[in-house]
């Protein structure tokens, strides 16, 4: 079996993991956790970084450090993890959803407006496969209507839109270090803060509503509740696993890229002769090699062709169901139709990608695709 994704080691995973044990701190805010949010503001210029115990967690984060109330509503695309939408329906929010671009599953732009009232409180637009949404555009509408912009970056990491690292453009930015994500810990995340008024309330949010790391910088003399707040701070033991990762981002980036590089050389002529869609890679982005997707022209076809890899022993899985039309939310959302995300529901399929995959696997998922799209 070829597998859709497999864990990756660099192989200091466990030899940071034991450091971090024997300095005798495995609780959150450790040695490992400083050196990954040193790591991300030294190497993406990000103003602070808070990591999390999972990009859930950034985004509920998120949601608390926007007051989010009863009756504010918050736009969001409706092809996309359920994990966003529940971090806003917590705080109470009426969940606008949009619909995706024709380009790629990120969100349609040009129909964002049109759903902007005066009770909208904050635009949230996810990174698919790690491909920016056109973000100097998404900058202007929210500035325009006086609204916060927040960016899904879980898929982002170590991506681009004109120079600007994904999660470090919009207000608050969360990224996720979830085993299926280039950079790993099993669970994991991070809230990227790019806007100042945030940073000291968020740490204290993060530490349960206290000012408690302010105590321990020995700024204060006791700590207090002085906030709302929760717990969202990772073991550094999980901290000490992402450093390892981190560390050799370079070298996982090198390899998710080549491996995407051959897919996409090799399937070109199934989309020149309009068999399938490959991913749209705008100009103002850069590829992370997150994820390699496949857009059929129909279900029949992809449910054909993930039998027909799932025979020949590849898993390829496909992704979202459509928010706005699930059980718990179809009822809330209305009538109104969003028919590509109803396209990427039914017709994205997702290829193997993951660091160690190899070239004869890769050269395998090829000719087993090739050969499928070619007889069909």
């Amino acid at each position: 079996m070829i597998p859709f994704n497999k864990l990756y080691f660099t192989g200091n995973e466990t030899k940071y993991m034991s450091d971090a044990m024997s300095r005798g701190k495995t609780a959150g805010d450790g040695y490992y956790t400083k050196q990954c949010q040193d790591f991300f503001c030294d190497t993406y210029g990000f103003k602070k970084t808070f990591l999390t115990t999972s990009c859930t967690d950034a985004l509920e984060l998120s949601a608390l450090l926007l007051d989010l109330k009863s009756g504010d509503e918050v736009i969001m695309p409706s092809y996309t993890f359920v994990s966003m939408a529940n971090a806003f329906l917590l705080r109470g929010a009426k969940l606008v959803f949009a619909d995706s671009s024709e380009l790629n599953p990120n969100i349609d732009i040009d129909k964002i407006e049109a759903l902007i009232t005066p009770a909208t409180k904050a635009i949230v637009v996810v990174h698919y496969a790690g491909i920016a949404c056109d973000m100097d555009r998404l900058k202007a509408i929210a500035d325009k209507h006086g609204v916060f912009l927040v960016e899904d970056a879980a898929q982002g990491f170590d991506s681009y839109y004109n120079g600007k690292p994904l999660g470090g453009i919009g207000h608050l930015g969360a990224m996720s270090f979830h085993e299926t994500k280039n950079t790993t810990c099993g669970e994991g995340g991070l809230l990227i803060i790019n806007d100042e008024r945030f940073i000291k309330r968020a740490e204290i949010i993060r530490e349960k509503g206290t000012n408690r790391s302010a105590f321990f910088r020995g700024e204060i003399d006791k700590y207090s509740w002085v906030d709302i707040g929760s717990s969202f701070l990772p073991s550094d033991m999980l901290a000490a696993h992402l450093y390892a990762q981190l560390e050799q981002k370079d070298d996982i980036q090198q390899k998710r890229i080549a491996a995407w590089d051959v897919y996409h050389k090799a399937l070109q002529p199934l989309e020149a002769k309009g068999i399938v869609r490959l991913p749209h890679l705008p100009s103002f982005a850069t590829n992370n090699a997150h994820i390699f997707y496949l857009i059929c022209k129909d279900l029949e076809t992809r449910s054909a062709f993930i039998s027909h890899m799932k025979a020949n022993g590849v898993q390829t899985p496909f992704h979202y169901v459509a928010l706005h039309n699930s059980p718990y939310y179809i009822e809330k959302h209305g009538d109104r139709e969003l028919p590509m995300v109803t396209v990427y529901q039914d017709h994205l399929v997702r290829l193997p990608l993951f660091a160690g995959i190899e070239a004869h696997e890769v050269e395998r998922v090829c000719e087993l695709t090739l050969a499928f799209f070619n007889n069909n």
